[in-house]
């Protein structure tokens, strides 16, 4: 995938169709199944954060182009208003990022249509990622008895990740907010799926991993 940092807020990135397959994605079926598609688009944004420290921060304006050999993606982080009722582009000076307006709010519509309880069901979800496997237990420490949580442990591409699951039932967004911030303090925040986890990466706890963890490294 070739990666191309345009200014602070955009990145503009190319993916072939042999890259696409070589990730385990079927080429026609990322335009008509809406998990397989996203699921590529944050694998796709975890590698461009990696490499160019492009921090997804609130909603996302994308363009895509589809090309003989590939696809021309390109990612701009959209401002909200005050009021956070309304998105706005920043301003670009670069004559790549313009004009993107209709057409990326038609792609978004047609590949990744959530109505908004879907989104807010999604913010409710984390996958954390960890530099290694002592960071794994000094958190488990704090959140020791916590079974609210449903949460998994994976191991993928030498890091341990950790998918978080918060039922909307037992937590409000404030809840979701503080545990949140507790939760950065030992890992990183990434974009890699579950699905990608479930199906690429190697599951070490199914279930109440701070609680098992602590229980076998106290």
């Amino acid at each position: 995938m070739e990666i191309e940092r345009i200014n602070d807020h955009t990145v503009k990135f190319y993916i072939s169709y042999g890259d696409i397959e070589d990730r385990g994605f079927d080429r026609e079926e990322i335009w008509y199944n809406r998990d397989k598609s996203e699921e590529l688009f944050w694998e796709m944004m975890d590698e461009v954060h990696q490499e160019e420290d492009f921090t997804v921060e609130g909603p996302l304006w994308i363009q895509v182009q589809a090309l003989e050999k590939g696809l021309e993606i390109l990612v701009t982080k959209a401002q909200v208003t005050k009021d956070g009722q309304k998105f706005e582009l920043p301003m670009q000076d670069d004559k790549n990022a313009a004009g993107l307006s209709n057409q990326i709010e038609d792609y978004l519509d047609q590949h990744f249509d959530m109505e908004d309880d879907q989104q807010e069901d999604m913010e409710m979800k984390l996958v954390i990622r960890f530099h290694d496997f002592e960071d794994v237990i000094s958190l488990s420490k704090r959140f020791a008895g916590e079974d609210r949580l449903i949460t998994k442990l994976f191991s993928y591409e030498n890091h341990y990740y950790t998918y978080i699951e918060f039922p909307e039932n037992q937590f409000e967004e404030e809840d979701f907010e503080n545990l949140s911030s507790l939760l950065f303090e030992y890992g990183k925040e990434s974009n890699v799926t579950v699905h990608r986890l479930e199906e690429y990466g190697k599951v070490i706890m199914k279930e109440q991993v701070f609680n098992q963890v602590t229980q076998y490294f106290s």
